[in-house]
């Protein structure tokens, strides 16, 4: 009686019943841990400065909420400065802070050209975090476009041209 009692106290797992059902500890790439022990380009810009575009994006599935903001050079076009903020697992905040690693010194038509995979693939990202890097090319598309409104809104308050080559009004 005993020993049948001592079995089931201390069951050895050599002696376990379920082999099969053995949970392995997960892993996050090296990239990833690098990019969320060190974040890169973590801040924020003034969201009123004409030369800020910001992008706000969120993943009501999980929670993940991520602000990304470029400062562009007006003359040249080119992103001169990223910042982000990110609420969210190690996963996204790497991906964060690999888009705004990336955004840096290219064109505006440049960046709209990051895709999601290409930064789930940097990183390694398993299946169940590819939500993460999908967040930030959203973001990275949503600071374009913020630019862009703020751009044309401010060019058309001042009676230059407009996108379409058209003068605007003034009043």
């Amino acid at each position: 009686m005993l020993r049948v009692a001592a079995k089931r106290l201390f069951v050895t797992p050599s002696t376990a019943p379920s082999q099969a059902v053995r949970v392995l500890p997960r892993f996050y790439h090296e990239r990833v841990v690098d990019h969320y022990n060190n974040p890169r380009n973590v801040g924020s810009f003034d969201k009123n400065d004409p030369t800020v575009g910001t992008g706000l994006v969120g993943a009501p599935a999980c929670g993940d909420v991520m602000k990304l903001q470029i400062k562009v050079d007006e003359k040249t076009g080119k992103i001169v400065d990223a910042r982000f903020k990110t609420f969210g697992c190690g996963s996204a905040i790497a991906s964060s802070s690999v888009a705004t690693e990336w955004v840096k010194g290219k064109q505006m038509e440049e960046v709209l050209t990051i895709k999601n995979t290409e930064i789930a693939k940097h990183l390694s990202l398993p299946p169940v975090k590819l939500h993460c890097s999908m967040l930030a090319e959203d973001a990275i598309k949503a600071a374009v476009k913020d630019y862009e409104a703020k751009r044309s809104k401010t060019t058309s308050a001042n009676g230059e041209e407009t996108a379409t080559g058209d003068k605007a009004a003034t009043a």
